[in-house]
């Protein structure tokens, strides 16, 4: 029997991508030499990081966004998520892909777009991603003041980003539009990647799990800090219950945003997402897979905007 073969090219991944081809470690570890402490051999014995590290993961995707994006700062609480930034950039590019689909194929980039990020956290990653590979504009929310006053830290000291990030405390936890956006503005997108769990309990069995799986000696004591502060973790009802919520405020700022967003994790909550998307008159729902690794989701995309509202919201705010 022939041994395994690694794959250069991570092909589940948008072909615009930084990240489709495997990580140059050497090049990551000159960029962050503290990195080099966790790199180990793999099964097929070629080098790898120890993803059951929580600072290995937060210090390798540091290192992708200094050398692949030249971010020049990215530092943030370890009690926070760190988000793996392949996936988190696909999300942005199938994003580009639909604006795309509004215009005759061209990208509509720079200050002509702005981009509602629902939930920024503390790492600040999608409007960093967008930013800096389509120039976009980003109104970003979250719940936790923490969470803010970090994404805004991140802002100042990015040159690239000042001037292209609003970061805004949502004042309310039971609102998620109301209070971010105003009725009488356009924006072109919103996005989010809502809470996955309904209850502590569940977020540290899912750490639990997790540990697990990526071989841990230590799995007795499983932290939130491997997946994330509460706020990110957590939303009573989980994602199913914060999607649905999305769908009804939305339908209230049909005429202010051409297409709304979000991740949906758990393929058994499409039908229900579905369902309430047709209650409120979406005009318009697409489903993108999203797949990195062994791990698969999707973004489930909506409007209420007609073809011709479309067309009218293109010449408006692009032409």
């Amino acid at each position: 029997m022939s041994s395994p073969k690694s794959k250069t090219t991570k092909s589940r991944l948008h072909k615009r991508n930084k990240n489709r081809d495997r990580y140059d470690l050497k090049v990551l570890v000159k960029t962050i030499p503290d990195l080099k402490e966790y790199v180990i051999p793999n099964k097929l014995g070629e080098d790898s990081v120890d993803f059951s590290q929580p600072e290995a993961v937060k210090l390798l995707n540091k290192a992708i966004l200094l050398h692949d994006y030249g971010l020049e700062y990215w530092e943030f609480s370890d009690k926070n998520l760190t988000p793996p930034i392949p996936g988190r950039a696909d999300y942005i590019h199938y994003m580009a892909d639909l604006l795309m689909e509004n215009n005759f194929g061209k990208l509509p980039a720079g200050n002509k777009i702005t981009c509602v990020d629902i939930g920024v956290g503390a790492s600040c990653i999608y409007p960093i991603i967008g930013v800096i590979e389509y120039g976009w504009n980003f109104i970003a929310s979250d719940v936790d003041p923490d969470s803010i006053n970090s994404a805004q830290n991140i802002v100042q000291k990015n040159a690239m980003l000042k001037g292209k990030v609003s970061c805004k405390l949502q004042h309310s936890a039971t609102d998620i539009f109301y209070g971010i956006m105003r009725k009488d503005e356009k924006v072109d997108l919103t996005i989010s990647n809502p809470p996955f769990h309904s209850s502590i309990e569940e977020a540290r069995k899912g750490s639990l799990r997790k540990t697990r799986n990526l071989g841990s000696k230590d799995i007795k004591k499983p932290t939130l800090n491997f997946a994330g502060d509460i706020n990110e973790l957590v939303y009573p009802g989980g994602e199913y219950k914060f999607i649905h919520k999305m769908i009804r405020e939305s339908e209230k700022f049909y005429k202010s945003c051409l297409w709304f967003s979000t991740i949906v994790s758990k393929q058994s909550n499409l039908k229900g997402i579905y369902k309430t998307l047709r209650k409120y008159g979406a005009v318009d729902v697409r489903t993108i897979p999203l797949g990195t690794g062994n791990k698969s989701s999707r973004i489930v995309a909506w409007t209420y905007l007609s073809r011709e509202e479309q067309k009218a919201w293109r010449e408006q705010r692009w032409d």
